[in-house]
């Protein structure tokens, strides 16, 4: 499903490369679940954001579903986002001028669906998280906690065939965090590919492999 060779990402500082990435080279079947685990500033959200396609390396080569992603044009690669991948922020991304309801709603707009299907799925995703009461809030109304709730049930509303999630769990409580890790085990189960970021060992251990990184370098492959 997911190829990338010889991945390079860097940032000019002073003249000099300062590096984020270096060499990454991963596969990933479809169905699989991925923990990427290492210390703050190892990488590990870049090359999240690398095969989320949000970031672009400077150098190396990544196939999605036998696609060349980085010989695409914007627009393709928006709909290849679209079409197949949700995405969990850290920092939740919520839309702030927009209800949770639209919030949940934005990326089946880019699907081919009717106003009725769309208001099915968000009802569900409403009820599967318990936020129905919160769907006519703003961002700016909600905890940390609800927010990434949000964010969660926004990234899988498309029913993508790749989830990534950056610290899915960083911000809930640890019931909560439970219920999302065994909802994740779950959508695997399903045939959903996961991609997380994690600190957490526990988090990880729901994965069925853990990639280490350390100074934007992929250990114990």
């Amino acid at each position: 499903m997911i190829k990338l060779e010889n991945i390079f990402k860097w940032y000019q500082v002073g003249g000099a490369r300062s590096f984020v990435l270096k060499d990454i080279n991963l596969h990933i079947e479809q169905g699989d679940f991925v923990s990427i685990m290492g210390p703050s500033g190892s990488g590990k959200s870049t090359l999240l954001n690398v095969i989320g396609l949000l970031d672009e390396p400077n150098e190396g080569k990544y196939y999605f579903m036998g696609e060349d992603v980085l010989a695409l044009k914007a627009k393709k690669r928006a709909a290849l986002f679209q079409s197949h991948m949700g995405y969990v922020f850290q920092s939740y991304h919520l839309i702030d001028e927009l209800t949770v309801y639209e919030n949940i709603e934005t990326p089946l707009i880019y699907k081919n669906l009717s106003s009725k299907e769309r208001k099915a799925i968000v009802a569900d995703m409403l009820d599967r998280f318990g936020i129905v009461g919160k769907k006519d809030l703003f961002p700016s109304q909600l905890s940390g906690g609800q927010q990434q709730i949000v964010g969660i049930a926004r990234a899988l509303a498309g029913s993508p065939k790749l989830l990534l999630a950056d610290e899915p769990t960083g911000n809930l409580n640890s019931k909560q965090g439970e219920d999302i890790m065994s909802l994740f085990k779950q959508l695997n189960e399903d045939g959903v590919t996961i991609i997380q970021v994690t600190h957490s060992e526990k988090n990880a251990e729901y994965g069925r492999r853990t990639i280490n990184m350390l100074d934007g370098q992929l250990k114990d492959i």
